[in-house]
């Protein structure tokens, strides 16, 4: 009788656990765009009916979703979302259609941003298409006229728990998705997509953040499809594809004196695909108080990739108006392992280091790197460290 009313007993809790489970998944609010006037005809613009949208979620103080069905819907303007008011616990962004910019790229690239999240917390973006039609502004930049600078599609700054997953970026005007000042994001199985001569199409770039993770993402662009700014400290790279673009880079760092370090990043299991670079740190050859430190390359394929294995401490593309001084970027702990592939130029390892603070424990082990099929070469200037294992091309360290 008593094991008859233990089970009795136990058959009541698992009921209340699963009914209190279903009456949270009650509690999400749905929001669908459509109500608010959004049209998903790609001529009207729907702008305020987004930013309606995410005010309707901001009130609601339990979980809210806005919902964007399948369709085209025109963003004529910057989007922006700020959390500073919201009440609710946590929003998610469902975007099952695409969203485009205008063809007038005026209109976007007065803009820092074209979707920007200000002070947000528990925020998830969820798939969806991005299109930012930023093939006019390149244009216009090509043929030398008076240009904006551009926006940037995705912007998170001063948020923390982000999440973007599933999402397409293409043809963003400047940056596809860029993280500042945030902690606490996740960003996986996303693809950006913009021709190889895209001006400063720069695929992730994250700065003065923390406890930051990029995971299985596909990236073809005009610059890196990572880079790496001043402050970001426990990065995780895992997964990623790069090809068109710059690589993955650390920097550029030394654009001032007072900068932050950079600390603490792993990056794992990429492949480049015909990459001006692999694998980068790059600083101006100018004073700074910043440093890398603490940084790992574990795992890498490269396919006849230009300098696979980078440090450029003079770092100054067009070589015009240079700084003259020795970089201040203090470059400490660095490891490469698991290195392979084939180099498009006859360096495939190169370390241009400065003089003043020279690169130091620098580790390499487990690298095969060719070049045509035959011989590649190395050029390491104030680098040391220790090889170990096959390490080919040798003779760096």
């Amino acid at each position: 009788m008593a094991s008859s009313l233990s089970l009795v007993h136990i058959f009541t809790i698992l009921v209340t656990i699963i009914m209190s489970r279903f009456a949270q998944f009650d509690a999400r609010t749905s929001l669908n765009v459509l109500t608010f006037g959004a049209q998903p005809n790609g001529v009207v613009d729907s702008t305020k009916a987004f930013s309606d949208a995410w005010d309707s979620a901001c009130r609601v103080e339990d979980s809210a979703m806005i919902y964007v069905p399948k369709g085209r819907y025109l963003i004529g303007r910057e989007l922006r979302f700020e959390g500073e008011s919201c009440k609710s616990r946590e929003i998610t962004l469902r975007i099952d259609g695409t969203l485009i910019g205008p063809q007038d790229y005026r209109l976007l690239g007065k803009e820092q941003n074209w979707f920007s999240f200000v002070g947000v917390h528990n925020v998830t973006v969820l798939g969806g298409s991005f299109d930012a039609k930023g093939y006019t502004l390149w244009s216009c930049k090509a043929n030398g006229q008076n240009c904006p600078e551009g926006a940037t599609t995705i912007r998170f700054m001063d948020s923390y728990n982000v999440k973007i997953k599933g999402v397409l970026s293409l043809n963003s005007q400047l940056f596809h998705i860029a993280i500042n000042r945030c902690n606490n994001v996740k960003i996986e199985d996303i693809r950006i997509i913009a021709p190889d001569d895209s001006p400063n199409t720069d695929g992730i770039h994250i700065q003065k953040s923390t406890d930051i993770e990029v995971r299985n993402a596909s990236i073809k662009t005009g610059d890196d499809c990572i880079s790496i700014g001043p402050g970001t400290k426990n990065l995780m790279v895992d997964g990623i594809t790069c090809g068109p673009g710059h690589g993955i880079s650390i920097g550029s760092l030394a654009k001032d004196l007072e900068e932050e370090g950079v600390v603490n990043v792993t990056v794992k299991k990429a492949v480049f695909v015909r990459t001006d670079n692999g694998i980068r740190i790059k600083s101006w050859p100018r004073h700074s108080k910043g440093f890398v430190e603490r940084v790992r390359f574990l795992g890498a394929l490269l396919v006849n990739v230009s300098y696979p294995i980078l440090i450029d401490q003079n770092y100054c593309p067009g070589d015009s108006y240079c700084p003259t001084e020795e970089s201040g970027i203090k470059i400490n702990d660095v490891i490469y392992s698991g290195i392979m592939g084939t180099s498009a130029t006859k360096v495939a390892i190169k370390m241009d280091c400065s003089e003043r603070f020279p690169c130091t424990q620098i580790r390499m082990q487990a690298i095969n790197l060719t070049y045509n099929g035959g011989e590649a070469k190395t050029s390491c200037i104030n680098a040391s460290g220790k090889q170990l294992g096959l390490v080919i091309p040798n003779g760096c360290l």
